[in-house]
């Protein structure tokens, strides 16, 4: 049933979500919406198209507390995702007040949110959909791993200092660490411990080996979120979702960024993705990192992806902190097997 959502005053969060559930809300009038809510934002599914709201929240690495900031994270990632994203990333879209005073978007009034508009993709070519089901083929790995390379190759590097791009990592092991390691979580203790212990160590003694790769330039603005969920394996290979919240979470090695799509297919089953991941980026750029640098940059992703599973427990319920503490204890021992090819 379709019931207009009429405004008399400002709009909460919740009369915005309410009003983008109705089909009256949208030009196309779709005869069915799919909603999805994450903990920074609502997502609107028609069958044609994708509408994402940001909530109005603000957290120590984003602030979407204000319309204008909420706007302007819109129109970045619009702008962001143009290039390993083309024909996907539509508009910036305002809801707004129609001439009947009904929030509709695009309506004429003063607008009360911003939107990103995408093109929907096909939920059957995203990556790890694939991966599971054993249907990526060899030459879709391939076109994939042409699109990374060349995004690489083409990135400027950023100006920084082997100093800071150390200490940098240095710090997030450590946010690791802590987290991992607190006994609240329950998670293994000596796996923890033997897979940080190992990570601290290689960094401390490869000073050398990181200080060369920002020699070398290879320190770039990439992607910030490179997964598999963010892979559609179309004809021309769409790579989706470049985070546009925070540039610091995009400052990335590229070795490191590649890395940690690679450790997310073999999690899925799929090792050979990240040996043509390589293997084409090195052929683009002429780059070919040490393995000993790809294992602990595999097994520091292993530990930041577990780090973020084991954290969901503290929005939940005790019954539900089974499936998240066992994720993030799979997430560790990948790890392991990554640190076990690091010398001591």
């Amino acid at each position: 049933m379709n019931r207009a959502i009429n405004v008399t005053r400002a709009p909460d969060l919740a009369a915005k979500v309410a009003a983008l559930r109705e089909s009256s809300a949208y030009p196309e009038r779709p005869a069915h919406i799919e909603v999805i809510e994450t903990h920074m934002s609502y997502v609107f599914l028609t069958p044609e198209h994708v509408y994402k709201l940001k909530k109005p929240v603000r957290y120590d690495y984003l602030d979407f507390s204000t319309l204008e900031a909420r706007a302007r994270n819109c129109r970045e990632e619009l702008t962001l995702n143009q290039v390993l994203a083309p024909g996907v990333y539509l508009d910036v879209v305002p809801l707004a007040t129609d001439a009947q005073g009904r929030l509709a978007l695009g309506g004429t009034g003063v607008p009360v949110e911003w939107l990103v508009k995408m093109r929907r993709l096909p939920a059957g070519h995203i990556l790890d959909q694939r991966l599971r089901s054993r249907s990526a083929t060899t030459d879709e790995i391939r076109r994939l791993a042409e699109v990374l390379a060349r995004f690489y190759r083409d990135c400027p590097p950023v100006l920084t200092d082997a100093t800071t791009h150390r200490a940098d990592y240095a710090r997030k092991l450590k946010a690791n660490a802590a987290v991992l390691a607190d006994p609240r979580f329950k998670l293994p203790v000596e796996l923890v411990a033997g897979v940080c212990v190992r990570l601290a160590r290689f960094l401390d003694r490869a000073g050398d080996v990181f200080a060369q790769r920002v020699a070398d330039g290879r320190i770039i603005d990439g992607h910030g979120d490179l997964r598999p969920e963010h892979v559609c394996l179309e004809t021309q290979p769409i790579v989706f979702d470049r985070l546009e919240f925070n540039r610091m979470f995009r400052l990335v090695d590229t070795a490191d960024e590649l890395a940690s799509l690679s450790m997310e297919c073999e999690r899925l089953g799929a090792p050979i993705v990240g040996v043509e991941l390589f293997e084409r980026y090195g052929e683009a750029t002429g780059d070919r990192p040490p393995d000993e640098l790809l294992h602990f940059y595999a097994a520091y992703r292993a530990c930041l992806r577990s780090r973020l599973a084991i954290l969901h427990t503290k929005e939940l319920a005790p019954s539900a902190w089974p499936r998240w503490q066992a994720l993030a204890t799979d997430y560790l021992r990948l790890a392991r097997r990554h640190v076990a090819w690091i010398g001591k």
